[in-house]
C-alpha cells in the first residue's frame, strides 16, 4: 500500500498498492476465505447430516431425501461457486483527495460517496478465518447515517473488505479525515459567534437603561 505524505505523493510500497484517484480491489485471498467458508457451511449443514442418514437410514428415505434435499443443495452450491468470483470482480474502492467511491453488486449494482468529513470512526473486523488467510475489513462509521447497527452497536455506512495491509489503509483514510473540517463545524462556528454578539447587544442595552 503507498501511505500519503505530508507534501504531495505517495512514497511507502507494501503488498497492496493504493494510489489517489484509482480504482483498488480487495486482496485475492478475500476468494480464499468466500471458498473456505462455502466449503465449511456445506460440511457442517448438509454432509455431517447426509453420513448420519446413510449409516442409520433406510435406503427409500435416504433416496427421498437425497431428491428432496440433496439436488437443491447441490445447486445452490453451485451457483455460490459461480458467484463468488462474479462478486468479487465487482468489488471496488477509489480514494480521491475528498471522498472515498465504492461500488459492488453482481446483479444489483451499488454505489456510494463518503467524503471524509462525514467519517466518524473506522473500525478493524477480523474473524478467524480471515485472520487464518491474513486479509481483514474496515467497517468505516460516519456521522448522520442511518444504516442498520452493527453488532458493537455503532454504524457502519461502508465496508472495505478483503484488505491485506488493513492497519495502513486505515492509517491513510485517517490521515484524510484529520485533515478535512468536519460536517457542520462551520455551522456551529457561526452559530455561536452570533449568540455572543447577541449577548453584547443585550448587556450594552441593560447597561443604558441603570
Amino acid at each position: 500500500m503507498y501511505i500519503k505524505n505530508r507534501n504531495k505523493d505517495f512514497i511507502m510500497e507494501s503488498k497492496t498498492p493504493v494510489k489517489i484517484g484509482e480504482d483498488f480491489r480487495a486482496a485475492p485471498a478475500y476468494k480464499s476465505y468466500y471458498y473456505i467458508s462455502l466449503a465449511a457451511m456445506f460440511l457442517i449443514f448438509f454432509f455431517s447430516w447426509y453420513i448420519l442418514l446413510l449409516i442409520f437410514a433406510p435406503l427409500e428415505v435416504i433416496l427421498i431425501i437425497s431428491l428432496f434435499l440433496g439436488i437443491p443443495a447441490l445447486a445452490i452450491t453451485l451457483l455460490a461457486i459461480y458467484w463468488i468470483p462474479k462478486y468479487y470482480d465487482t468489488l471496488l474502492y477509489r480514494l480521491t483527495e475528498n471522498e472515498i467511491v465504492w461500488r459492488r453488486g453482481v446483479w444489483f449494482r451499488k454505489t456510494g460517496i463518503v467524503p471524509y468529513n462525514r467519517i466518524t470512526n473506522i473500525d478493524i473486523e477480523q474473524g478467524p478465518l480471515s485472520r487464518k488467510v491474513g486479509i481483514g475489513s474496515l467497517k468505516i462509521q460516519t456521522a448522520g447515517y442511518s444504516g442498520a447497527s452493527s453488532g458493537s452497536g455503532r454504524t457502519a455506512e461502508i465496508r472495505i473488505e478483503g484488505v491485506i495491509d488493513f492497519e495502513e489503509l486505515r492509517e491513510t483514510i485517517m490521515g484524510f479525515v484529520r485533515g478535512k473540517k468536519p460536517v457542520g463545524a462551520v455551522g456551529t462556528y457561526e452559530s455561536e459567534s452570533t449568540v455572543l454578539e447577541e449577548l453584547v447587544k443585550i448587556r450594552k442595552l441593560l447597561e443604558r437603561r441603570k
